[in-house]
């Protein structure tokens, strides 16, 4: 066993480059697990400019200066996200006022359905189980309330800081963006010279990052525009509200989708009870999430996508534990450090290995 893992070892590690790409990626870790709450502002700031970057460049191409395209593509930008925040963040704050005051009585109409269930189903459920399903609820609801109320009380001290990031985040914004090469120069000095390795994984990720970010953040307006559309349609209560969850639930993959599906279907029982409506509803819904899964995902992630869903549940459950949202939402691209860094040191070896078959 000795003999296997330091043949391992020295067959991985032999290398001064995958020495200093593996230091690299613990002290970033480490970083992001011990001070990840401090740099918040500076991770929305790269996904942002990670996003921006693209039409940045091609007003570039077009001929103009870096400084006039920055300026250009953070005008439209701002532009855009206040007129989404002025026309769309009123409705939302009013649908989600509405469903918090109704949600006690759908609470008990959802209890009153189901003390019903044991008389039109005797042999299939008894009234036991039913009593502790509903116990189980409320005392669920009462935790969620209590964790509601805490939050919002919290949230109140960070009032200050949420109006300190929208100085900063624009600002890291804008300069990440102006002085990209500057940026890169100088993160380029603090790594050591045996980088090779490095700069392998990094032009391998480097274009995944963008591509995954703006196709993500195209999912989410597609998915949620869609699902909005399709709510409004059947007339379904708090459409905009519920549309812009199904929209922001593909950034957890798989396991999101499964979650808002029960506010969905739950504003849907409460509004036309186990109708005809309902039940389209719930397939409409069902054929959104499939054409996002089997059409979109492949269009806008063609390279992740070569991820099996199991390692990408994973990298979820994994990242999601370690780094909380930022985690979550990049399991994707962090999955495909992983299988980068091995093909990595995979191809390290294969080539020394043919090195050594042609000197003999």
């Amino acid at each position: 066993m000795f003999e296997y893992v330091k043949t391992w070892y020295e067959r991985k590690f032999s290398d001064p480059h995958s020495v200093t790409l593996l230091f690299l990626l613990i002290a970033l870790m480490a970083m992001f697990y011990f001070f990840g709450a401090f740099i918040v502002p500076v991770l929305v700031a790269l996904v942002i400019a990670y996003l921006l970057d693209w039409p940045a460049a091609h007003l570039e191409r077009l001929g103009l200066r870096r400084f006039t395209a920055t300026v250009i593509v953070m005008l439209i930008f701002t532009g855009l996200m206040l007129t989404l925040i002025i026309g769309i963040g009123p409705v939302l704050w009013q649908q989600t006022s509405n469903l918090v005051q109704e949600t006690p009585h759908m609470i008990e109409q959802g209890k009153s359905f189901l003390l019903h269930l044991p008389q039109q189903y005797p042999s299939l459920i008894s009234e036991e189980q039913v009593k502790s399903v509903v116990t189980s609820v409320e005392a669920k609801a009462i935790d969620f309330g209590q964790v509601l109320l805490s939050f919002s009380l919290t949230s109140l001290k960070d009032v200050v800081a949420w109006l300190i990031y929208l100085i900063l985040v624009p600002l890291l914004v804008f300069f990440m963006l102006k002085d990209k090469l500057e940026l890169v120069k100088s993160a380029e000095k603090l790594i050591p010279k045996q980088r090779r390795l490095i700069l392998q994984v990094w032009h391998e990720m480097n274009q995944q990052i963008m591509n995954y970010i703006r196709g993500k953040v195209f999912e989410i307006l597609i998915v949620g525009s869609v699902s909005f559309v399709a709510f409004t349609i059947f007339d379904l209560r708090y459409a905009a509200l519920l549309g812009v969850l199904v929209g922001f639930s593909v950034l957890i993959p798989f396991v999101g989708a499964a979650l808002v599906t029960i506010p969905v279907a739950a504003v849907a029982l409460f509004q036309f009870g186990l109708e005809t409506h309902f039940w389209t509803i719930l397939i409409v819904y069902g054929i959104i999430q499939a054409l996002d899964g089997n059409v979109l995902v492949p269009l806008l992630f063609s390279e992740a996508v070569d991820l099996n869903p199991v390692f990408i549940i994973v990298a979820v459950l994994f990242f999601g534990g370690l780094w909380g949202f930022w985690g979550v939402f990049f399991a994707i691209p962090l999955a495909s450090l992983v299988k980068a860094l091995l093909n990595a040191w995979s191809t390290k070896y294969e080539d020394q290995e043919s090195e050594k078959t042609n000197q003999l």
